[in-house]
């Protein structure tokens, strides 16, 4: 391994998880500029990227809850108004491995080394706190508070938007809780310190970017280098065929009011040759999707984190080696750390045999196990990166 490869700073050069949802306890030991997670389905790899994407953004409420949101994991909070107003919010109790929200219960996501971990942890409030709540929830609820969460990043805490009693909860007095706290939440009575600043993070799959999720990334990189990355990309599935890639606006007549009005859509089309029209992208299929909305993304991931689950979806096995140097190279330009999920070995091959012919890019395999309760991951050498370019070495094809 180079010199200059152990020289590159990455944010996550190893990566320790505990008390996070599924996972009890997990650790990584070597992360690398672009690192593929395999394993069985139901094993935990997609919640090894939720946990990545919670230290990104130092445990973020707004980030926390759309998290929950996105996996469902919701409750119904009833405010104690005259309208008696009824919404879903975040079931935060979820986050904990277990759903244990006792006195002992902590998350705890960052590198091995404990300095640089994030932290989230039961802790008492001090009288101000207290009176803050006690005043401001006459409307939600009618029990007190004994109880709260908060958020520790290196020299920063700040509590958490949801307290929890030691005891004596029932379904309907949590739900009313949830209420509150998101009350709480809003109007900063929890806490005044600033959050520490996050780390760029972009989610990416298994589903395939939006049309607007593809413009705004366009809109960003047009008319630069990494229009030109975006391109060839295309070009792994569509050939010589693809000769330019714009977007271009279509005005829409609005006529449901009486004075008609003009709005606009816009799309990403591209120019193929022997074709008179330009054809849109999402008309192109899943696999030229997957590939402009893998390099759009890395290309608007600068000095941050891309995390990208099921990453072999849409791809043809015949593609994946050039579609994984287009990912190292392109991670190592734009100073992106990636990481990605699997259970295909196509996907393995290709990753292994772009991680071989791209000595200056640190690739690193890992595999993720479980049993029962407990999860371990198993790193892969440069030497067995070089076999599993050649031939299966027990990945779970699938």
């Amino acid at each position: 391994m180079s010199q200059e490869r152990l020289d590159n700073h990455l944010h996550l050069p190893s990566l320790s998880i505990k008390g996070f949802r599924g996972i009890k306890e997990l650790s990584i030991e070597r992360l690398g500029r672009v690192t593929l997670l395999s394993g069985k389905n139901s094993v935990g790899k997609t919640t090894v990227l939720d946990a990545v994407q919670v230290y990104a953004a130092r445990g973020h409420y707004k980030v926390l809850s759309e998290l929950l949101e996105s996996r469902q994991e919701l409750a119904i909070a009833e405010t104690e108004d005259v309208r008696m107003h009824k919404r879903f919010v975040p079931d935060f109790a979820a986050l904990f491995h277990g759903r244990d929200v006792s006195r002992c219960a902590r998350i705890s996501i960052g590198p091995k080394s404990d300095t640089g971990q994030l932290r989230i942890e039961e802790t008492p409030l001090d009288d101000e706190q207290a009176s803050n709540i006690e005043q401001s929830l006459s409307l939600f609820i009618r029990d007190g508070y004994t109880q709260a969460f908060k958020v520790v990043f290196q020299d920063t805490e700040q509590i958490l938007p949801w307290v929890l009693p030691i005891q004596g909860s029932d379904a309907a007095r949590t739900v009313e809780r949830y209420g509150g706290s998101a009350y709480l939440y809003s109007y900063s009575l929890l806490g005044r310190a600033a959050w520490p600043s996050p780390i760029g993070c972009q989610p990416l799959g298994p589903g395939l970017l939006s049309d607007k999720e593809i413009v705004r990334f366009w809109n960003a990189i047009a008319l630069t280098d990494d229009e030109d990355r975006v391109t060839q990309a295309l070009r792994l599935i569509l050939g010589s065929d693809l000769e330019r890639v714009a977007v271009i606006r279509d005005d829409v007549p609005d006529v449901s009011h009486e004075r008609s009005e003009v709005g606009y859509v816009q799309r990403v089309v591209a120019k193929l040759q022997g074709q008179a029209r330009p054809v849109p992208l999402q008309s192109l299929g899943d696999g030229a999707l997957h590939l402009a909305g893998t390099a759009l993304a890395l290309t608007n991931s600068r000095d941050g984190f891309l995390l990208i689950d099921e990453v072999e979806n849409g791809i043809h096995h015949s593609v994946q080696p050039d579609f994984w140097r287009m990912v190292f190279k392109t991670a190592q330009a734009n100073n992106v750390q990636v990481i990605a999920t699997t259970h295909s070995y196509d996907c393995v091959r290709g990753f292994a045999q772009a991680a071989v012919e791209c000595e200056e890019v640190e690739g690193v395999l890992v595999r993720i196990e479980r049993k029962d309760k407990e999860m371990w991951a198993v790193e892969y050498s440069e030497r067995n990166l070089k076999a599993a370019a050649k031939q299966s070495i027990g990945i779970e094809v699938r």
